[in-house]
């Protein structure tokens, strides 16, 4: 069993973080994660308001005995939700993980964090911000490269490069995702100096994913070359699966309509694709790592199995 800084933290069977997603990491999922002994991630954003989300994390808590961590997006949005207020729920319910993820670090909320105990992770794209993170006093820091789905920051660095430059700037343990999909990205990034893995798109590919199976039947056909940077005309770059929806919004930016840019890519026709299955309805965050994928196992088949294999592979090298 491989055994870190980040698993001895936050007592986790495996070094995998599963990446937290809109409308994805509900409680049902997070719970499936952190079972199968990853630290699994609720989305908050999704609920939008206090007592949701209190309904969320109470049934996460009645879903898994493990440990789980909530999300604070950061990200700037269409309709902003008033985080200080999730915040104040997920302290109430005696959540002790919290993630924050954004082109910012979140400092007013730092001081609720350190006196309520909670191991505060930020997750981010660059080592300025992980550094700023770390001076405000962050247990763990994420750092995702240009391979990963979503968010991919303003510097275009890759994986490869931005794990061992964070862990040689910072002195706080390091998780690193984008591109990982396998027991063979597990084991690039711990060697690296990462302390755990990050790993979202490859997810979206498992049984208990709540995302239609049409989607998911489209996604196991993409291969590494199917996805494509959009918004980097509105300063908020992501990378997507390559769809209709996602040819239409490099067609907007191209013509210049930056105006129409974020309806197209509004994240109500996301929701469209993961609950009515029209899969060119709107875009979907996806890692160039979705090519790797070649089947829908359940959580707990695919984590024990990628761990299987990075065991190997730590075990072959060795030798």
């Amino acid at each position: 069993m491989l055994k870190t800084k980040v698993t001895e933290m936050l007592n986790l069977k495996y070094p995998i973080f599963a990446g937290n997603m809109m409308n994805v990491t509900n409680p049902e999922f997070a719970a499936a994660c952190s079972n199968a002994g990853a630290l699994g991630i609720l989305a908050s954003v999704m609920y939008r308001k206090p007592e949701p989300l209190r309904k969320a994390i109470n049934q996460l808590q009645a879903l898994t005995d493990k440990p789980f961590a909530v999300n604070v997006n950061l990200f700037p949005m269409l309709m902003p939700v008033k985080q200080i207020d999730l915040v104040k729920v997920m302290i109430e319910e005696g959540v002790k993980i919290i993630e924050t993820s954004g082109h910012k670090a979140p400092e007013k909320y730092v001081p609720l964090f350190k006196e309520n105990n909670v191991t505060w992770i930020h997750k981010c794209a660059g080592i300025r911000y992980a550094l700023t993170a770390e001076k405000l006093g962050a247990d763990i820091v994420e750092v995702v490269g240009y391979e990963n789905g979503g968010a991919t920051g303003r510097f275009d660095i890759g994986t490869m490069v931005l794990t061992p430059a964070s862990v040689d700037a910072l002195k706080i343990p390091i998780v690193a995702g984008g591109g990982i999909a396998d027991g063979r990205g597990v084991v690039a990034v711990l060697s690296l100096g990462a302390q755990a893995a990050l790993i979202g798109s490859r997810l979206l590919l498992t049984k208990e994913c709540p995302i239609h199976e049409n989607l998911k039947n489209a996604l196991l056909k993409a291969g590494i070359y199917d996805t494509c940077l959009v918004m980097k005309s509105v300063n908020a770059t992501h990378r997507v699966w390559t769809n209709k929806a996602a040819q239409k919004v490099l067609e907007l930016e191209k013509a210049g309509k930056q105006n129409e840019v974020f309806n197209a890519a509004a994240g109500t026709k996301t929701k469209e694709m993961y609950d009515e299955g029209n899969i060119d309805a709107g875009i979907i965050s996806c890692s160039q790592s979705i090519g790797l994928a070649n089947d829908i196992p359940t959580v707990k088949e695919y984590f024990d199995r990628i761990m299987k294999e990075a065991e190997e592979i730590i075990q072959k090298l060795n030798s």
